[in-house]
């Protein structure tokens, strides 16, 4: 074949064209040539990217198998800059004929060698004189190596290089980020870098069918981690062929980190026209059609779903996230239960007017969401917590519709938690009567073993909101403990007893005192990480406690702080000595107490720094436990038992049922 010649000029300067390509980088040059394959039915694009030894790039290689440039017709491309014969076809993506000028941003030097209805062509741009190329039809054996085995499709290969891409995975990262989402919308497409497949990005996809009028839609949402580099969020239809016949913005398209693609396919969109009706042939499928509008409606209906549930899931990932920063209120001093509700209050507060207006919480810096954060946590549960919602209205931007759901969604977040509250209060306010019937008229039938140790394993709040969640047994300190136990002896001890009426010594000794051991790791308040050991005793309900227990409690101190494993400065113990009462004929206990009182904490006997020691009997725990709680106890309408018809097994049962 004979070479011609159908070099020529593209109608702009020179400078006309590089302003264009102003804010352009590297990459999004690259971008623009894959585009231009794509639009060209391309199913398959190729990059290759050969890289120098010192981080440089050598030269690039854009390969497509779609139908090639049409040079014989190079007035409606080459000689077309802000224009396209490709105009408002709806699956266009490259920039409207500019787009393959673009790479005067990364080099100097491009050539397309393209194969386009058997004919074979090469077409040549220098950057520094960019609006004129050079083309020449050449025979086969001048073509391009890489498409000499295809039936069509370009080849462009980029030279001399004055800008440096990404590195090979970076590359790879944002080759994903601007065209993952296209090749999700299409299965049959392909990028790939370096012979790699482009991998599509995190996503989540959720699909349905629908039926308006006798025409099927298969519906697919592709909802994206991150958002995609090179398009707004979409809906595109899709023909029986997966030719996207029509595509549009989203209602959802400028929601905070929420970005989808959406796919329609159906035969329907086989006649789509977007200009409206055929005159020659009679109605078709378009924009303005009674099935497009009414899909758009169910569309819009089922996107909302998806978009509510994320919210919620991201709600709760961002609450978590501003709790662990501190923004969230810790209610140090007040009691556990009621903390907790007031944190699950406060929570769900937040949560519900994120889910109405993320953009508002999310675009406050951490100081001021602190404060709105406290000021909510205030108002909300004071005498003008009416007025809140006023507030609310007055602030977010949001339609009647939306400020009457968040009115109702607070007033069942609250609701919610008082529910949940009582309930657990409840519970426990139960078990503490049930405890204390067995302390009254059963002490001397209950053994430790099983009927006490599970009771206590299953109630640990008892002695304290901080022993809530002691948890399981943490097997090395507990063997330990319990190997240190065996070392104190309870010689002496009878001679020192003090029994109930009706109680004997040898009954008394055939029980075994009850022994819980934890190891926790915690938080102190200025930030320091240190193990908490707790180590729990409680003696026969049949014994009272004297001198002679506190005597082994300071025993059992001493060779637990003089055994290597609790030598160190991130261990802190808390020894706990706890019986049915304190005998009345005891000073020793009465005294230790009282010199401590200053401290503030119930049945505190000893306090070195390093260990703590407690003395606690178990009605003063029962009666504890009312006292902290009696501010929320008055709001319930707890229906008591009369517990004293039970016997001592049914009221053992129940207590073994855990109450958190």
């Amino acid at each position: 074949m004979t070479s011609m010649d159908f070099s020529g000029s593209a109608d702009i300067t020179d400078a006309g064209i590089k302003k264009h390509f102003k804010n352009y980088d590297p990459s999004k040059a690259l971008f623009e040539l894959i585009w231009n394959g794509y639009d060209a039915e391309a199913t398959t694009l190729d990059v290759s990217v050969r890289y120098t030894e010192l981080g440089g790039v050598e030269s690039v290689t854009v390969l497509d198998n779609g139908n090639g440039i049409d040079f014989k017709n190079s007035e409606n491309n080459f000689k077309k800059f802000n224009d396209s014969a490709k105009r408002g076809i709806a699956d266009q993506h490259g920039s409207h004929g500019r787009g393959r000028l673009a790479f005067c941003k990364m080099c100097n030097d491009a050539v397309w060698y393209t194969r386009f209805k058997q004919e074979d062509a090469v077409i040549e741009i220098n950057g520094v004189d960019i609006k004129n190329f050079k083309g020449t039809i050449i025979s086969a054996n001048e073509q391009n190596v890489l498409l000499v085995e295809q039936q069509k499709g370009t080849c462009v290969e980029l030279k001399n290089f004055k800008s440096n891409l990404p590195t090979e995975q970076s590359l790879s990262d944002q080759l994903s980020d601007a065209f993952g989402w296209f090749l999700a919308l299409d299965k049959n497409k392909q990028l790939k870098l370096n012979n790699q497949a482009i991998e599509i990005p995190e996503h989540e996809i959720y699909t349905q069918n629908f039926q308006i009028a006798n025409e099927i839609f298969d519906v697919s949402v592709v909802r994206w981690e991150r958002q995609p580099s090179s398009e707004k969020s979409h809906i595109y239809l899709l023909n029986s062929s997966g030719k996207v016949v029509h595509k549009e913005l989203s209602s959802l398209n400028n929601k905070t980190d929420f970005f989808t693609s959406v796919s329609i396919s159906s035969i329907w969109a086989d006649t789509f026209s977007n200009s409206g009706d055929d005159i020659f042939n009679g109605p078709v499928s378009s924009p303005d059609s009674k099935t497009w509008k009414e899909l758009n409606k169910i569309l819009s209906e089922f996107t909302q779903r998806i978009y509510e549930e994320f919210l919620r899931k991201l709600a709760d990932k961002k609450i978590e996230s501003y709790i662990e920063s501190g923004e969230f209120p810790e209610y140090n001093g007040i009691d556990s239960e009621y903390a907790k509700w007031k944190l699950n209050h406060i929570k769900g507060i937040v949560k519900t007017i994120f889910i109405s207006d993320p953009s508002f919480i999310i675009s406050l810096k951490k100081k001021q969401r602190k404060v709105l954060i406290r000021l909510l946590d205030k108002l909300s549960v004071s005498s003008e917590n009416n007025s809140l919602i006023d507030i609310l209205e007055s602030v977010l931007d949001l339609d009647q519709p939306s400020i009457e759901k968040l009115a109702a969604q607070l007033k069942y977040t609250k609701l919610e938690n008082i529910i949940s509250s009582i309930e657990a209060l409840q519970k426990r306010e139960i078990a503490a009567h049930r405890l204390r019937e067995l302390m009254v008229n059963h002490y001397k039938d209950v053994s430790e073993t099983p009927d006490l140790q599970q009771i206590i394993e299953s109630n640990t709040w008892l002695f304290g909101s901080q022993y809530e969640t002691l948890g399981a047994e943490e097997d090395t300190f507990t063997t330990i403990t319990k190997r240190l136990r065996a070392q104190i002896k309870d010689r002496d001890l009878e001679e020192g007893l003090d029994l109930e009426d009706g109680a004997t010594v040898s009954g008394a000794n055939r029980q075994t005192d009850i022994f819980l051991a934890r190891k926790i790791l915690e938080q102190d308040s200025s930030g320091n990480k240190f193990y908490r050991c707790i180590v729990v005793e409680i003696k026969k309900p049949s014994i009272s406690l004297n001198w002679k227990h506190l005597q082994q409690l300071d025993d059992y101190a001493r060779i637990l702080k003089s055994y290597p494993e609790f030598k160190s400065d991130s261990i802190r113990l808390e020894l706990i000595l706890i019986g049915r009462k304190i005998s009345e004929n005891d000073t020793e206990i009465a005294d230790r107490i009282e010199s401590h009182r200053s401290k503030n904490e119930a049945g505190l006997v000893m306090d070195d720094g390093k260990t703590k020691r407690y003395v606690k009997n178990w009605f003063s725990i029962l009666d504890n436990f009312h006292i902290s709680n009696d501010f929320m106890l008055k709001q319930l309408t707890t229906n008591r038992n009369n517990l004293e018809s039970f016997t001592k097994q049914q009221l053992v049962e129940k207590l073994q049922e855990e109450t958190i």
